[in-house]
């Protein structure tokens, strides 16, 4: 799989993927995340300036409609995108499902919106999918397109070396995860389930399941109301 992200701020995203499970996914061969300066795309090429004062009354600064048309366009020339992302306030909640369907796509581009948003138009003639990871305002997309590439690129067969853990993760099934522990067994009196250390699977999967059915509808009983 294919992430191309567009960006003014490129150094905001180098730490997060290529890091960790990105960064063993990129040298696997199993995805691909290519950084595009929009600042190279700029008509002004002394202050590689991307946006502009707005129409009308607006506070703020817009990012400008043709340099976003000029990397979109590029890219679009050399390959067949399934989606083109603008990471906005106002699009789609993203979550578990969300993650699991792009994961199944081949080719992505992000653009990481900025400043008070992009040139509508570009929303009108180039955006096929708008995606926003919750009801607040960040600076700018750079974060929201590293989550986005993170649990995507998680889900891929072959990113994790244990696939089970991945599909075994919170919100898989509209579930929260249950409990988790790990040695030493019995720490300052504190100690894990019996049910745990039992050796029975059977019954340790059943537990697991119960707790986090119990988990859910206690901490996140929206989950439950989803499926």
């Amino acid at each position: 799989m294919r992430f191309d992200i567009i960006t003014v701020l490129p150094e905001l995203l180098d730490g997060p993927l290529n890091n960790s499970i990105l960064m063993r996914a990129q040298r696997k061969g199993i995805a691909e995340i290519h950084i595009h300066n929009l600042r190279d795309y700029s008509t002004d090429l002394k202050h590689r300036r991307v946006d502009d004062y707005a129409f009308g009354f607006s506070a703020g600064m817009v990012m400008q409609i043709e340099p976003i048309d000029r990397i979109i366009t590029t890219l679009q020339c050399e390959r067949t995108y399934d989606e083109v992302i603008y990471t906005s306030p106002d699009g789609e909640t993203f979550n578990q499902d969300m993650a699991n369907s792009l994961s199944l796509l081949n080719n992505v581009i992000i653009l990481c919106g900025h400043y008070k948003g992009i040139d509508y138009r570009i929303r009108e003639h180039f955006i096929t999918k708008e995606i926003s990871i919750g009801d607040y305002v960040l600076t700018g997309g750079e974060i929201p397109a590293a989550i986005i590439a993170d649990a995507v690129i998680r889900v891929i067969p072959g990113a994790i070396s244990d696939e089970q853990s991945a599909l075994s993760d919170s919100f898989q099934d509209h579930l929260l995860a249950p409990p988790v522990y790990t040695r030493p067994a019995d720490y300052k009196g504190w100690k894990v389930p019996d049910i745990l250390v039992s050796g029975n699977q059977r019954k340790i999967e059943e537990w697991e399941h119960e707790q986090a059915v119990e988990r859910t509808k206690r901490l996140r009983p929206d989950l439950l109301s989803s499926k």
